[in-house]
């Protein structure tokens, strides 16, 4: 961060001296260098030792005093309040760009850029109130399209962050057939309000906002799964688990997902021959660990466990995992305690005591887009702010 400030104040500078140097060329064609012009040039070059001597906040004050507000240097001011904001100083950003909004002589053009420059300084300060004013501001002006969708895309970003889903659906919906990339990110507030209308018992409510979220992003594996509790809520497992079998088609990464609900609702509709046939269908999809430690559960309640033992091995074969290995130990682990041992083989103890401290605080989910990770599922991840694009881990050493 310090190298790339310094970089830009020296783009800046050079952006100055340029400036200065056109403008003291001018009078100098006109009339004899003033004392004003001379003055403007020691600023200058005071400036730029500062610079060199790495001294950043000395240099941009010294700049910005130097740097009068006109139509040659207005774009340098809003450089320097876009490096201050950038270094976490958004105050000092603020007061730049106010000082340009104050200027009469400013193009609608460039007013608009400001306005929006200032909307971010806001927004950084966490001033969201008067970021949103000003972006509301913005928009009843008759500004041009690049600048209205900015504003639209900052006021979307505030509404977000203060949980008005609605409100956020509102604004970007007549956008979403020129913008397809807002359609995700629409369809996963559409699951927020869903949640909230389920919880106030609107069901019938959440089920439409959910179908939207679907038509708009048919890739919405949060939307289905909510479908599909729905319908357990109401005693349709058969529906439920139609609903499920979509999954692994939107995306298998979320096959681990789904098995929660996908066990619940055969369970419930007791038909656990169903459950394993339908695993066995998702083992061929996608051989994941939790699907093989799920399947060798089931056979293990039936058939006992060297039964299990001997299945899960075979699996592990094709589809070796940390997590399977794990599972697999302990199996060994109880098919000698049920043999009659008075305790397990100390070597089969030593294996389980590594794989566990392999496994532990082992991350389960991880961001696709900034490689963020955790163990539980969020649907934004917490570091990018991206929607849907957290999944879990699934591999050697996955789910």
């Amino acid at each position: 961060m310090h190298d790339a400030m310094l970089l830009g104040l020296l783009l800046a500078a050079i952006a100055i001296g340029f400036g200065l140097g056109i403008r003291h060329a001018t009078r100098r064609s006109r009339q004899a260098p003033t004392a004003s012009s001379s003055s403007l040039s020691k600023e200058y070059f005071i400036g730029l030792n500062y610079l060199l001597n790495e001294q950043p906040d000395e240099a941009i004050n010294t700049f910005i005093n130097a740097l009068d507000v006109n139509s040659d240097t207005v774009d340098t001011h809003i450089a320097l309040g876009k490096l201050f904001r950038t270094r976490g100083e958004a105050d000092k950003a603020v007061s730049i760009h106010q000082n340009l909004l104050a200027r009469p002589a400013l193009s609608r053009s460039t007013n608009q850029n400001v306005q929006l420059e200032l909307a971010r300084d806001f927004m950084a300060l966490g001033v969201h109130d008067r970021a949103q004013r000003l972006l509301h501001s913005l928009l009843e002006q008759s500004s041009g399209e690049e600048y209205r969708y900015a504003a639209k895309q900052l006021l979307v970003d505030i509404l977000e962050r203060e949980k008005e889903w609605q409100n956020a659906f509102d604004v970007i919906q007549p956008l979403l057939k020129q913008h397809p990339g807002m359609r995700r990110p629409a369809s996963h507030w559409l699951c927020e309000l869903a949640q909230e209308e389920i919880q106030q018992s609107s069901r019938a409510l959440a089920r439409k906002h959910l179908k939207k979220a679907l038509q708009l992003d048919e890739r919405c594996i949060r939307a289905t799964l909510l479908l599909a509790e729905l319908e357990m809520d109401n005693g349709h497992y058969d529906r439920a688990i139609e609903r499920l079998d979509h999954i692994p088609t939107q995306d298998p990464a979320h096959i681990p997902t789904m098995l929660p609900a996908l066990k619940r609702a055969y369970v419930r509709n007791d038909d656990i021959a169903g459950l394993e046939k339908h695993l066995y269908r998702l083992l061929n999809q996608a051989p994941y660990t939790s699907v093989i430690v799920m399947l060798g559960e089931l056979v293990h309640q039936r058939d006992g466990v060297d039964a299990a033992i001997e299945r899960t091995g075979e699996w592990l074969r094709e589809a070796p995992s940390l997590g399977g290995l794990d599972y697999l130990l302990d199996l060994y682990v109880e098919s000698q305690r049920l043999s009659g041992r008075t305790s397990p083989d100390t070597r089969l103890l030593l294996l389980k005591y590594h794989t566990q401290a392999l496994l532990k605080d082992r991350p389960r989910h991880r961001c696709r887009r900034c490689g963020f990770s955790s163990d539980a599922l969020a649907w934004q991840c917490p570091s990018c702010r991206r929607w849907g694009t957290i999944k879990p881990i699934t591999g050697v050493e996955g789910e």
